[in-house]
């Protein structure tokens, strides 16, 4: 494994960061979107709300190969010229945003109803209200959940391997292929992964058990 390690860590290390580089792009735009979207579902407006359902019905239904494979195939065909690597930012964007819609909704709809209609008769407009009431509450409690959502965008961050993405399971691929020692080359890929997972984990973890201290 060390030998391995030490001809093609250029390469894995490479992987590496576009896995990071990746994961950190499609965590924030898939928790802007997501959230924008958990809170559209519990909108008063039906049209907004029948969008934002209508949104994640889609997403949480469709593998997320199809998805990646639609922006890698079907757009640079028809609208816009875009690589793997883009494409499969793209995809683990929009199929991970779902999963956070769904659990933000969760948490806002489990914020007591009280607190808005508090919110309401201070004076507070509907958005005044879910900004600085309903969503700080229902944040602290959906913390253990969307923890697992962003460990799971990183891990699902290997689909890009599908598409040329130039990850790290991309290049653990073309070294298994080249040297046929898969068993030793898969093991440094996982370990790979657990560098950003592990402490990813922890942090929630730690977050958890901070908003626990403090409730």
């Amino acid at each position: 494994m060390l030998e391995l390690l030490s001809s093609y860590g250029g390469m894995l290390t490479q992987g590496f960061l576009n896995t990071l580089l990746a994961s950190v792009i499609a965590l924030f735009f898939s928790t802007v979107i997501g959230t924008l979207i958990g809170i559209l579902r519990v909108s008063q407006n039906k049209f907004l709300n029948h969008f934002a359902n209508a949104y994640v019905q889609l997403f949480l239904n469709i593998p997320l190969l199809i998805i990646v494979l639609f922006f890698y195939t079907a757009v640079p065909m028809y609208v816009v010229q875009i690589g793997g690597f883009t494409a499969g930012i793209i995809g683990l964007t929009i199929y991970t945003s779902a999963f956070i819609a769904e659990t933000v909704r969760a948490g806002i709809q489990s914020v007591p109803a009280g607190q808005m209609e508090a919110g309401l008769s201070t004076g507070f407009t509907y958005w005044e209200t879910m900004r600085y009431i309903v969503l700080p509450q229902a944040l602290r409690i959906v913390i253990p959940p969307l923890g697992n959502q962003f460990i799971n965008l990183v891990k699902n961050s290997s689909i890009l391997a599908m598409v040329a993405g130039m990850d790290l399971m991309y290049y653990g691929d073309l070294i298994a292929s080249e040297t046929f020692n898969t068993f030793d080359t898969y093991i440094l890929v996982a370990l790979f992964y657990l560098v950003i997972t592990l402490p990813l984990t922890y942090l929630m973890q730690r977050l958890e058990r901070r908003n626990a201290a403090h409730s």
